[in-house]
């Protein structure tokens, strides 16, 4: 077999409902080498801002355009790429395939079609990816172009954790727990290499936030279900609820549709606990002050533990605990508060390492080691895409 083009790097795009990120790879043996790496977001009045780095992070542009949404900015990059070489391969992070695409694939006009359908299943995210992948087909036409899932790392679930308590009918119209952060997953059973632990728990901590059981390498449960709205307290979404207070918002109050996913999606959370904000970095500032900050961040934790503990039932013990995500690599106040009300589990950090994130942040006495791991999605996309648009092919080995 023969090595992958040297010269024809894979474009990963990483698609959120205000921003788009994105880098250039170079794929090798030991996997993605970013080239450039950057993000379109918008700033509002009709306008975007580029910035990127190169692969050691200095810094190559910094401008703003005169376009409302990041993926109408994708033209820009053609002239930011040309000193790298035109894309040979370009890969969308796709948050939810519907019940009919559940593994990475390249993208078609039958595989467009089937992601306009699945946008009821995670309208939060879809429709912003679905623009760049149009933007992309258009500026790059001859490029092959694929979509990676964030469900396909939890497309083999078990029946028991699969499986939702419904009735057959709605069973079988695709209406299960899929699972997201796919990718990340994916990134962090990479990085644990082929010595991997074989019950690990894998908490993507960020504005989004999941937890995931991992056996042998493979999901076997995870806390996000149907869509990215279930599961733990996150930043501005609910989380799992009681779905009767959903038929009394609608009975009582005349919620419709619309409003009950603005609520579940946008206002509840920590920002509808705090009343003041979902990022943590904010209410860590205040929680000293705050009262209801303070209670954001009891329940955030909580929250978490309950879903770890829960997967450490469900593997039969627990060797590995990995943080990941945005708060789960950079706040050491949460992971405290995260690991200490796993204490009766036998996991205990150890304070200076856990401040300090340096791994193991674990003590010597802990029962599982706990680490806090890079989530590399757009690594994920672009070592993904390189195998779908150069099949029986191997990486080139690095010079």
């Amino acid at each position: 077999m023969s090595d992958l083009p040297t010269r024809q790097p894979v474009l990963a795009f990483n698609s959120g409902s205000s921003s788009l990120k994105f880098g250039l790879y170079r794929i090798v043996t030991d996997g993605p080498v970013a080239l450039i790496s950057g993000e379109i977001e918008t700033l509002g009045d009709g306008r975007c801002r580029l910035h990127a780095s190169d692969g050691a992070g200095a810094g190559q542009i910094d401008e703003a355009l005169d376009v409302a949404d990041p993926a109408e900015g994708i033209g820009r990059l053609q002239a930011l790429f040309a000193g790298a070489s035109t894309p040979g391969a370009i890969g969308h992070r796709i948050v939810h395939g519907g019940p009919t695409l559940r593994r990475h694939c390249l993208i078609d006009d039958r595989v467009q079609n089937a992601l306009d359908a699945a946008v009821a299943f995670a309208p939060l995210h879809a429709p912003a990816a679905l623009a760049v992948i149009r933007y992309a087909r258009q500026h790059f036409p001859c490029v092959p172009q694929a979509a990676c899932f964030d469900t396909a790392f939890h497309a083999d679930l078990p029946e028991t954790a699969r499986t939702l308590p419904l009735p057959a009918d709605l069973r079988a119209q695709g209406i299960q727990r899929y699972g997201f952060h796919g990718l990340s997953c994916q990134s962090i059973v990479r990085q644990l290499g082929p010595d991997i632990a074989e019950r690990v728990v894998i908490a993507h901590l960020g504005s989004g936030a999941s937890i995931t059981a991992v056996k042998g390498g493979r999901s076997v449960d995870t806390s996000m279900g149907l869509t990215p709205s279930g599961g733990v307290i996150m930043g501005s979404r609910t989380g799992d609820i009681d779905p009767g207070i959903l038929l009394y918002l609608m009975r009582e109050k005349g919620l419709g549709a619309a409003e009950l996913e603005d609520l579940i999606d946008h206002r509840s959370g920590l920002a509808g606990l705090s009343g003041t904000s979902s990022d943590v970095r904010r209410l860590n500032q205040v929680v000293d002050s705050e009262p209801k900050a303070r209670l954001a961040l009891d329940m955030f934790e909580i929250s978490i533990a309950k879903q770890i503990a829960g997967m450490i039932v469900v593997l039969g013990g627990i060797d590995t605990l990995v943080f990941t995500g945005g708060i789960g690599e950079n706040d050491a106040r949460a992971r405290s508060g995260i690991v200490g009300r796993l204490a009766c589990f036998g996991l205990e950090l150890d304070p200076v390492r856990n401040r300090r994130a340096c791994n193991p942040l674990s003590a010597v006495k802990s029962r599982a080691r706990v680490l806090a791991l890079p989530s590399r999605e757009d690594d994920e996309i672009a070592w993904h895409t390189a195998l779908l648009a150069y099949p029986g092919r191997q990486p080139h080995a690095p010079e």
